[in-house]
């Protein structure tokens, strides 16, 4: 007797199974699980362009600009992610590491931009505010190497190649520049863009 699986169990096999087969990406997860954070994950770019690679036929995939690994600590005081950053950049320093603990991003946005935003509760709510619903997906690595998904919105946009705004906290305009910065029609021509 088969047992019908749903299109989002579906999509987190597939995410899971793209991850699994991208060593450098498994490298990446493996060394930010070395920090023995408590609640973390590698997301945006990392994850967005290689499912986008592989559902392109890229040969080749795309050097992400960063590995973005993100955390949730409300008890950590902001030094510790130029700290986590130096161990991961000793652990492979060819990568482009950032690391952001998502319990201090209010703060960010009150020095650097001048605005007053309510702090995140959850790593989760972290990456609900992502400027692209198909970029608020990250992935992380049990101690097993079992692979976990953190998506808020699901996986619908990263697997139907649908790139649309997620108004939550950034601007129309913000996004419509990174659309165009990221250059992802020219990268990805199987995208559908909305620009509203």
């Amino acid at each position: 007797m088969s047992i019908a699986t749903s299109p989002a169990h579906e999509n987190a096999q597939r995410l899971r199974a793209i991850v699994s087969t991208s060593a450098s990406l498994m490298a990446a997860l493996r060394a930010a699980r070395s920090l023995a954070l408590h609640d973390w994950c590698i997301g945006a770019g990392a994850v967005r362009s290689l499912v986008w690679d592989t559902l392109h036929g890229h040969a080749c995939p795309s050097a992400p600009e960063d590995i973005d690994v993100v955390y949730y600590d409300a008890r950590a005081c902001p030094a510790q992610d130029a700290q986590l950053e130096a161990r991961l950049r000793a652990t492979i320093p060819t990568m482009r590491w950032e690391v952001t603990n998502q319990a201090h991003v209010h703060e960010w946005f009150a020095s650097t931009l001048g605005q007053t935003v309510a702090p995140f509760s959850s790593l989760k709510e972290g990456i609900a505010t992502w400027p692209e619903y198909a970029t608020c997906v990250g992935v992380y690595v049990n101690e097993d190497d079992s692979i976990g998904i953190v998506a808020p919105y699901g996986l619908d946009d990263l697997f139907n190649l649908r790139v649309r705004h997620n108004p939550t906290r950034a601007s129309l305009d913000t996004y419509r520049q990174r659309v165009h910065d990221k250059r992802f029609q020219e990268r990805w021509p199987r995208l559908s863009i909305s620009m509203e």
